[in-house]
């Protein structure tokens, strides 16, 4: 699990076929403290797994299933990405909860200026955006945003000074194809609602009625 509080940025500085997928090697921005083989990392928001991993340098497998869903498979060598490490329990929950698990790519509809804020405008499938909703957290390349508005097949997050500066969402333009990862909680809520009601299982106590008494509904 990963918070959507990117710790850095990196570098593809290889990309090379393999299997049907891609092996990437790249070179984090920020020191590894303590790296672990095999630990799971967040690039541009997909979870991938490290290996090889040599000071502040490592590998990755992407698999076709990742390189059909995300636009990973559209990074060059000197692409910029967010990288962010798995979560510890320990961890400060500054974003929110992300799997790392891109649900699908999404463009760029508009970015303007607000101030000094950022705004931008995103596609999404419209099968996706029944788990967006106003004032909720989306996952972009790995960055944990909040929603301003939502519509059918779009969706805008204002994005403040810092972020664009720490992150690649600074070099978004409009066209640009991003990873887009919704709410989880909101799937999870979708299919405990939506279960057989012939299941011969134990009914669930979760309802609408349970989560309007409980306020979230």
């Amino acid at each position: 699990m990963f918070t959507g509080i990117i710790q850095g940025l990196g570098t593809l500085f290889e990309k090379r076929p393999s299997g049907g997928g891609m092996i990437f090697g790249l070179e984090a921005d920020f020191d590894l403290s303590d790296p672990e083989e095999g630990e799971s990392i967040a690039v541009n928001g997909a979870c991938l797994t490290a290996r090889n991993i040599k000071g502040r340098r490592f590998y990755v497998d992407v698999s076709p299933e990742s390189l059909q869903r995300t636009v990973l498979g559209g990074l060059q060598a000197g692409s910029r990405v967010n990288l962010e490490r798995a979560l510890r329990l320990s961890d400060r929950l500054g974003g929110h909860l992300v799997s790392g698990h891109v649900d699908a790519q999404g463009q760029v509809k508009q970015r303007r200026a607000a101030g000094d804020f950022t705004l931008f405008s995103f596609s999404l499938d419209p099968r996706l955006t029944r788990y967006v909703v106003e004032k909720g957290s989306i996952t972009i390349n790995g960055v944990s945003l909040t929603v301003n508005s939502c519509e059918r097949d779009t969706f805008s997050v204002s994005i403040i000074p810092h972020t664009l500066a720490v992150t690649t969402l600074g070099m978004l333009r409009e066209g640009d194809q991003v990873n887009i990862e919704v709410d989880i909680i909101g799937k999870y809520v979708e299919k405990l609602l939506s279960a057989d009601r012939d299941d011969k299982a134990a009914p669930s106590r979760i309802n609408p009625g349970f989560l309007a008494e409980h306020g979230f509904l």
